[in-house]
């Protein structure tokens, strides 16, 4: 992908990049994992996966294509330098968001579905994943909102300054991905994916009505409606688990509200530092140093039941750690 693009080929080094990134994993994967695929086909074993799957892929299809609708419409409509300011912005908080939440998922529901026929198994299971990664994203969320002005600075200089609004727009609404996640992984486990694709078309039914009452407005309207619609679609993918699990609205708000309230508190501790006048890295590690320390502190004094479970997981793994580096 480097050479392409030193020998001037434009955007298909990126293609290329891509392409043999694939085939590299591919080939390596062949080789590290003992199983192999072999040529024996079931139509009794495909009618059954695609019964379930065709749903997923449908709601996937219809998730992608609104994403890009509307990126589509506010380049079409705005300036390059808008959807550049928006895109960006997106950037920082998503990939945060993604590598912890493609983490929790692709545990979480391989477990509840093992468990499906247990189903208050499955709502403790479902319960302390929202309180796990509602206790980790939140802060995180929370966080970089308060030192998006500084990062912003720092990594991408003062003309990207326009994309912090954005930033901080989109923080608030990936703090709510946690327990969406954790509520159609529910869903899916217990082989209700049509209730999947139906809570899809609902919530991107409100997002396209949201989007076009408010595109010709302005950006910055089209980034608020979208908090009101995350807001709404996490409503409704708690909808059905009161009933499917008996894991009610006030259950969640309940799991969830301790992390939002020390999150919120950190924010407004750390965003008037930016008020004293410091240089943007100082300004960033004292506000990213003053935020741990809160946060942590406050979890201790609180006692926190997911600080305490992530505690003793770092605890033992140290432990372990330490006892194998003795026998060596």
């Amino acid at each position: 992908g480097i050479a392409m693009a030193t020998l001037g080929y434009g955007v298909w080094a990126l293609v290329a990049q891509h392409l043999v990134n694939l085939c590299v994993d591919t080939i390596v994967l062949w080789f590290v994992i003992k199983w192999k695929p072999r040529l024996v086909f079931s139509f009794k074993r495909l009618k059954i996966l695609l019964s379930f799957g065709w749903k997923l892929l449908a709601a996937a299809l219809i998730d992608t294509v609104y994403r890009k609708v509307r990126q589509l419409l506010i380049g079409k409509i705005y300036s390059s330098a808008d959807l550049a300011f928006y895109n960006k912005a997106d950037l920082f908080p998503s990939t945060i968001v993604k590598n912890i939440n493609n983490s929790i998922d692709s545990v979480l529901f391989p477990v509840l579905s093992s468990q499906q026929t247990e189903m208050v198994r499955v709502k403790n299971l479902t319960k302390k994943a929202i309180k796990i990664s509602s206790y980790l994203m939140w802060p995180l969320m929370c966080g970089l909102a308060a030192v998006a002005n500084p990062l912003v600075k720092v990594l991408l200089t003062e003309k990207w300054l326009p994309c912090v609004f954005y930033l901080r727009i989109f923080c608030f609404v990936y703090g709510f991905q946690p327990i969406q996640t954790a509520n159609l992984n529910a869903i899916k486990a217990m082989g209700r994916s049509d209730i999947f694709l139906k809570l899809e078309i609902a919530k991107k039914s409100i997002g396209i009505i949201a989007m076009l009452s408010t595109i010709f407005i302005s950006i910055k309207a089209m980034a608020y409606s979208y908090i009101l619609t995350t807001i709404l679609s996490a409503l409704i993918n708690a909808f059905p688990n009161r009933k499917i699990i008996g894991y009610s609205y006030i259950e969640q708000l309940k799991d969830i509200l301790p992390a939002i309230l020390i999150s919120f508190c950190m924010y407004l501790l750390c965003e008037p530092i930016t008020l004293i006048g410091l240089p943007d890295i100082l300004t960033l590690v004292l506000q990213i140093f003053v935020g741990g320390v809160f946060y942590i502190s406050v979890s201790v004094i609180t006692k926190n039941e997911s600080f305490k479970f992530l505690f003793d997981i770092v605890k033992t793994k140290f432990v372990k750690k330490r006892k194998e580096n003795e026998l060596v």
